[in-house]
């Protein structure tokens, strides 16, 4: 059975030098996001309200932990990551949620 999996926003990020080199336009941090914001995941589906893109880009990460797994140099259970825009990445933090 696979485990709650608290996904939680820890930063928006936005690297200007980069969208003035490299982009046609400059854009705001990750509109659809906010720093703090958590979701949590139930049978390794997307919660819903969550970024389908990002989702994309965490989901391995997110069914690892639900069932059970953990990563090198991470506290266990846990994990940290982030979505591949990059011009304007948004950090997260997994957490596995131990049903007691």
């Amino acid at each position: 059975m696979d485990a709650r999996v608290r996904i939680t926003v820890l930063r928006r990020l936005r690297f200007e030098d980069l969208l003035e080199q490299y982009a046609t336009s400059v854009w705001d941090p990750c509109e659809r996001l906010s720093e703090g914001q958590e979701f949590i995941c139930e049978h390794g589906n997307m919660p819903e309200g969550f970024c389908s893109w990002a989702w994309a880009d965490i989901q391995k990460y997110v069914l690892t932990l639900a069932r059970g797994g953990n990563f090198l140099g991470v506290m266990p259970g846990t994990h940290v990551c982030c979505c591949t825009d990059g011009f304007r990445p948004v950090v997260f933090r997994l957490e596995r949620i131990e049903d007691a």
